[in-house]
């Protein structure tokens, strides 16, 4: 009998979708709900006022850091969380097991637990089930977590299934841990992407029993975490049905409106995720007209609110071209005010959501509100510059949203408007990607080690990169053969330069021509092949060859965060396990080093280019910076990051501030 009095209130029609009720320690609960992180007893730019005002039910706390600070003995004296940051309402605790997965470099693991050094004090902590579960006792959350270890999606059938059963063990230790306490516990099914272990792992834990008790609710767990959008909508449906109707399903870290819609759909519950408050510290907002990046200047002198569909604080009070102001200055108060719109969307959402299921009416919803989520500035899109006088002659130069850049020094680049990014600004296009990408990653040595080396074009644009690769290779006799995979949400820029070429002399050749054509081209000797994936390269990756260099060319941090931030670079890491690889950037940021670092990168400088006096290349291996002779940031470069202002870039890591130091302090490169 389940400690939440589970209701089932309605299923939709032609859907999986449910509204259910139950009932916690703290007060009742209605499915689909949606629940803000609140890593450290707190919910990042939020006040438990302003969360409550948008509309906020359920708080996600995590286990790992609050038994690290403050610590069991505060929670205990204050008679656990509710009373110590004056929330009344339920909570759910993490177990610690994502910082098992998330701090992998920094601990070390056994039947017992997992071994931590304190980020706090240097001080070693074992994580076991029975502490995890006793601290959880002491914060007196409503629904506590088994710990699990978490796996990445992507790991073969047998690490998998060894972290399923280790997982299976320890929930079986959690149960017991519990004893008579009233809180409620939910078991984690994982298995990554292998049908078959995930439905063993709903089975176990759903017939799994402890003096006649099971549990309350169960989970699904090591998703958004290496696989692909698409399956993670498949795991998903496998998971849901192979569990009970008669618990509560939560999809742990998912995710996008989009995506929680897609897991509502398929028949989830629950769901936590830091999106919200991720995206408002980058400045994007969501919104019933598309995604809003108020960093865009077209938001400038906007008098507009923020969403004219949503009453919450930020939208009621204040304009885009204020708030524009407040990302461009990067005030805190901007971040608060896009975090509560987000968390105020979110919410809306789960409840438009629940209308819908009882209403018999979600398959409609579903079909309106999956297009309306993935829209992207509708009312603002990016739009071409007006042709110029200068240009009026030639409309050649302009391509949508791009046009060629004439740099004033004797060549010619390709220009985004809307941003006003020039592609290889500072010197000639293809001089810089041959200095800056072809020949520190020393194909040719590779070539002596690999039968195939594989290189990925992260950012196509005018095809500079690649094209210095084949520039360089095309007349030499190698052993071997050299892969190349292009990635490019937008060829215009590809297109434009070809309907250009007498500006961009690396084109003259067939291959981008072929490329273009039919997403391939390969030599005439067959040693080098090219290759173009089309579309999101967050959403692309996980179906290419595994590299082993990477150029990694998008646009800046200023107009592409999403592709810069400690997630993406994790995504990476995790998916080339197996190769040895080499990611190249033209970046001197500290923040893109630190984010590099904090996800296991080795990092060191790279080549000079225009102003930078050096730029950024990456391994995931240190004996292949060793074998290369690059060298590495050391403690120079520690002292001036530990000094720094922003230790943790808010745009780039999702991590919390001490788990980030902790990283990079302990990283195996300083010590």
């Amino acid at each position: 009998m389940s400690r939440l009095n589970f209701k089932l209130e309605a299923t939709a029609s032609g859907s999986r979708a449910r509204a259910a009720t139950f009932t916690t320690l703290h007060g009742v609960v209605q499915t689909p709900i949606f629940m803000p992180v609140g890593t450290q007893a707190t919910v990042k730019n939020q006040t438990v006022e302003s969360l409550k005002t948008a509309g906020s039910n359920v708080l996600l706390a995590n286990t790992y850091h609050l038994l690290l600070r403050p610590g069991a003995e505060v929670m205990r004296r204050f008679g656990g969380i509710h009373k110590f940051m004056n929330w009344d309402r339920p909570v759910l605790t993490d177990s610690g097991g994502f910082q098992i997965f998330s701090l992998s470099h920094h601990r070390k693991m056994n039947e017992e637990g997992a071994r931590f050094l304190s980020y706090v004090d240097n001080s070693p902590i074992m994580l076991t089930p029975e502490l995890s579960i006793d601290m959880q006792k002491a914060i007196n959350s409503d629904i506590m977590m088994v710990l699990d270890q978490c796996i990445e999606s992507n790991a073969s059938r047998k690490d998998a299934k060894l972290a399923m059963d280790l997982t299976h063990r320890w929930a079986k230790r959690s149960l017991e841990a519990r004893g008579d306490s009233l809180q409620s516990m939910f078991g984690i099914v994982q298995g990554a992407c292998h049908e078959d272990l995930r439905k063993q792992s709903a089975d176990v834990l759903t017939n799994l029993r402890v003096n006649g008790e099971g549990f309350d609710g169960l989970a699904i767990g090591g998703l958004a975490v290496g696989e692909t959008k698409n399956e993670r909508e498949d795991f998903t449906a496998i998971a849901t049905e192979m569990l009970p109707e008669n618990l509560p399903r939560y999809l742990m870290g998912v995710g996008t409106p989009i995506d929680i819609l897609e897991a509502v759909h398929r028949g989830v519950d629950m769901f936590d995720c830091i999106i919200p408050n991720q995206y408002g510290q980058r400045g994007v907002a969501f919104t019933s007209v598309g995604n809003l990046q108020m960093r865009r200047s077209v938001y400038k002198f906007s008098e507009e609110k923020l969403d004219p569909s949503c009453d919450c604080l930020a939208c009621g009070n204040y304009s885009r071209a204020y708030l524009h102001h407040l990302m461009k200055t990067e005030e805190p108060l901007g971040w608060h005010l896009l975090t509560l719109h987000n968390i105020t969307f979110y919410h809306k959402l789960m409840s438009e959501m629940r209308a819908s299921i009882l209403a018999g009416t979600f398959l409609d919803f579903y079909n309106r509100k999956r297009k309306e989520l993935v829209m992207r500035d509708e009312e603002n899109p990016p739009t071409p510059m007006k042709v110029t006088s200068a240009n009026k002659k030639n409309k050649k130069l302009q391509l949508g949203d791009y046009e060629v850049h004439d740099s004033g020094r004797g060549f010619s680049s390709i220009r985004q408007i809307s941003s006003g990014e020039v592609m290889h600004s500072v010197n000639p296009p293809q001089e810089e990607a041959r200095n800056l990408y072809v020949i520190p990653a020393r194909i040719d040595e590779r070539l002596n080690e690999l039968d195939e080396v594989v290189i990925w074009d992260v950012g196509l644009g005018a095809a500079h990169n690649s094209m210095a690769v084949i520039h360089e290779f095309l007349d030499k006799d190698f052993k071997g053969k050299i892969r190349i995979v292009s990635f490019e949400n937008d060829t215009d820029p590809l297109k434009l330069a070809l309907r250009n070429a007498h500006f961009f002399p690396h084109l003259h050749h067939a291959a981008p021509h072929e490329l273009l054509k039919h997403n391939k081209w390969v030599s005439s000797k067959g040693n080098i092949e090219w290759e173009l994936i089309q579309g999101d390269f967050s959403q692309k990756f996980e179906g290419a060859p595994k590299p082993h260099v990477i150029f990694y060319d998008p646009f800046s941090i200023h107009t592409n965060v999403e592709l810069w931030s400690e997630e993406a670079f994790k995504r990476i890491f995790e998916y080339c396990r197996g190769n040895e690889i080499q990611l190249l950037n033209y970046s001197a940021s500290t923040a893109v080093r630190a984010t590099l670092l904090a996800v296991g990168f080795t990092v060191g400088y790279g080549p000079a280019t225009g102003p930078k006096s050096a730029t950024t290349v990456a391994y995931n291996d240190p004996s292949i910076a060793h074998k290369q002779g690059v060298p590495l940031l050391g403690e120079e470069w520690l002292k001036r990051w530990e000094k720094s202002d922003a230790k943790v870039a808010r745009t780039l890591s999702n991590s919390d501030e001490k788990e980030f130091e902790y990283k990079i302090l302990n990283h195996p490169q300083f010590r």
